[in-house]
């Protein structure tokens, strides 16, 4: 069972390899569920927690929802490129497409982001938890060579998706791997564990705030600037609950 937290600076992801995570993915706006990070954060983060240490990068062009155009794909696609050369262990994706039923994985987009991936680790984000046809949308993952689902069980939280995840993991049948995430709170982790994932993903953070300054968008609130860091407590409370909860190994 391993153990993933989203950070988005460096001071984060040192925190959650010194607190017993086996991974980061790395971000930036974790307060709009993650956007891709610069190209400087990304090489900052890698020299801070140095090589043994895995850094997979979100690659979302915005924020709003998992369909995209030509350009945003073509911007992707870079991304990708440029997040692996810089020397991350893996990019995490998620592209979709409207059809007549609902929506379903871009499988077009797929290949290209997975073909610009040169073999680094490629985990699909819960736009998987959108799809239409779950078995269908596993199908195309697992023919283009993704290597993992997050997901939260088709749920707001993972923890009210967890007969879902027991579903999924089911039909994945160790063919790709399954990580939980959304909404994961520490008390619930023992619980989301024997759901039978192989990874649970959360962010561990907290809120700062600072008073004063000129009202800078969604950062600022009742006349506060406030943002997201990872927590070292949570972080540590995280990786001892689902090294208790783990009954697998």
């Amino acid at each position: 069972m391993e153990l993933e937290i989203a950070v988005q600076d460096a001071a984060g992801a040192v925190i959650a390899r010194d607190g017993g995570a086996d991974r980061v993915e790395l971000c930036s706006a974790l307060e709009l569920g993650g956007i891709t990070p610069s190209a400087g954060l990304i090489a900052r983060v890698l020299a801070a927690v140095g090589p043994a240490f895995p850094v997979h990068v979100l690659v979302r062009p915005r924020p709003g929802d998992f369909c995209y155009d030509a350009d945003e794909l073509t911007v992707s696609v870079e991304d990708v490129r440029r997040a692996v050369a810089a020397g991350a262990a893996g990019v995490v994706v998620g592209q979709l497409r409207r059809t007549r039923s609902g929506l379903a994985v871009d499988s077009g987009a797929l290949e290209s982001l997975i073909d610009a991936a040169g073999g680094a680790r490629v985990t699909f984000h819960r736009a998987f938890d959108l799809v239409e046809d779950v078995e269908a949308a596993l199908e195309v993952l697992l023919n283009y060579g993704a290597g993992r689902i997050l997901s939260s069980g088709r749920a707001a939280d993972a923890h009210s998706g967890i007969a879902d995840l027991e579903r999924l993991v089911g039909l994945a049948d160790g063919r790709i791997e399954v990580m939980a995430g959304g909404g994961v709170r520490i008390p619930d982790l023992s619980q989301i564990v024997r759901s039978g994932v192989d990874a649970i993903h959360l962010s561990a953070k907290r809120t700062r705030r600072v008073q004063g300054g000129y009202a800078l968008g969604a950062g600022t609130r009742d006349g506060a600037m406030t943002w997201y860091e990872t927590d070292p407590a949570l972080v540590a409370s995280a990786a001892a609950a689902v090294a208790a909860g783990q009954p697998y190994n």
